[in-house]
């Protein structure tokens, strides 16, 4: 392999996963850059992966959080002017004196990690084949401020089932990618990567593994994602299973942008998932739509340990409050390593602006329904944004193959219940299989 120079400023280590590995550089404070790829290398091939961060990546990161220059405790006694100081202080002292990034590492690591290269953007991947040889293939795609690391409690129990509580048949071949521009995957360098062109490279990297039948799930911006798969009728893909559907009535949306008061005439469950998405558009859009014009002013994140991680938390009133009591020593779905693992991926990757650019390049709606004409499944979450009513779904999904309600979990329901999340995608495809 064709020796790199290592400038004494920038170069503190590499990590390289055998001669045809994936070769990422890392900064002295550790963010992952791809490097250039050697000379007569096939940019297709897909290449193993292996994270070793430098050591003196972690010891830069505890310094900063240490370094923090703090404000003053908020002037209120809930959580309505942003993440409570208490709780950003609980994490710091965690972080800086408890937290070890190493078993994160190790639990990544313990999985197969791989590298390919689509349309000049290196994209990491989680694959984890079922010992089951009928098992069903799904890609799998997290959101902001999430991170594959959303997604790891799932995947035992849906490629070894048995051992979890289900069937042999309810196997999943499971391949979980890093969104461009998050994690390990590459940055674009040019403009263009909406969710459009990553389903068109989610649908290459599936057929590059080979799987000529397949199916796709995704929340957050991986149902955006997985929803645009959907829409360009990939012959290979079969059904799509969402917990954060699009499906807002024309009428319902127009009320909800121009601030106006709930249409007439809504159900129980109907008005239930107005009053949250009220909540949301007139309390918790301050994130999405400062990423969705000025991506790069977000300096401050980049900076600092503590800002991200103040920013990632504050991303809807719910998962706040969860969060909160996390660090208020009751753990519910959630540990503190959980929530410190995903910050630290996104500090140590040196990716807070470029996951944000993804609300520049995104020009979609997001719960406006799309006339997504493949069958879909859908989860409804009671702590989503909105828990999607059955009459909403079924107007946005004329091939709606599998409907539930449920009566726990969030935003983040793969992470927060990932035994419900899984038994959801085991029935959720069953009649695809």
């Amino acid at each position: 392999m064709k020796t790199i120079k290592k400038t004494k400023r920038s170069m503190a280590s590499t990590i390289i996963s055998g001669s045809t590995g994936a070769l990422i550089l890392l900064t002295a404070t550790g963010f992952a850059q791809t490097a250039p790829a050697v000379k007569g290398e096939n940019p297709e091939a897909i290449r193993p992966f292996h994270i070793k961060i430098p050591e003196a990546a972690l010891a830069d990161l505890k310094r900063r959080v240490l370094a923090t220059r703090w404000p003053g405790k908020e002037t209120v006694a809930d959580q309505s002017q942003g993440v409570q100081l208490a709780t950003m202080q609980a994490l710091a002292n965690y972080w800086a004196t408890k937290y070890d990034w190493r078993k994160c590492e190790a639990k990544l690591n313990s999985y197969p990690q791989f590298i390919t290269n689509i349309d000049g953007v290196d994209i990491h991947f989680i694959h984890v084949k079922s010992k089951n040889p009928n098992a069903l293939p799904v890609i799998i795609t997290h959101g902001w401020p999430g991170s594959i690391i959303e997604q790891l409690k799932i995947i035992g129990p849906l490629t070894d089932p048995v051992a979890y509580g289900g069937k042999a048949e309810d196997a999943f071949d499971v391949v979980i990618p890093s969104l461009p521009g998050y994690g390990f995957s590459g940055k674009p360098t040019v403009t263009g990567w909406d969710p459009q062109h990553i389903a068109r490279a989610w649908t290459v990297l599936m057929k590059r593994l080979g799987y000529k039948r397949f199916v796709a799930q995704g929340g957050d911006w991986g149902n955006a994602v997985t929803e645009q798969m959907a829409l360009q009728l990939p012959p290979e893909l079969i059904g799509i299973h969402t917990n954060m559907p699009a499906t807002l009535p024309a009428n319902v949306s127009k009320a909800l942008q121009f601030g106006s008061p709930a249409p007439a005439g809504l159900s129980t469950d109907e008005q239930r998932a107005w009053d949250q998405l009220d909540f949301f558009y007139k309390h918790g859009l301050g994130y999405a739509g400062e990423m969705a014009n000025r991506p790069q002013t977000l300096y401050a994140i980049e900076d600092s340990p503590v800002g991200l991680a103040a920013w990632m938390l504050d991303h809807d009133g719910v998962s706040l409050a969860l969060i909160t009591r996390v660090f208020n020593g009751q753990p519910e779905g959630l540990t503190m390593d959980d929530i410190v693992d995903n910050v630290t991926l996104y500090w140590l990757t040196g990716t807070a602006i470029s996951s944000a650019r993804l609300y520049w390049e995104s020009k979609l709606p997001f719960f406006d329904p799309k006339g997504v004409t493949i069958p879909v499944a859908v989860s409804a979450f009671p702590d989503e944004l909105y828990q999607a009513p059955r009459s909403w779904t079924e107007k946005a999904y004329p091939k709606l193959i599998y409907y539930n309600r449920l009566s726990k979990g969030g935003h983040f329901a793969a992470w927060e219940q990932p035994q419900l999340f899984s038994e959801e995608l085991r029935a959720a495809f069953k009649s695809l299989r």
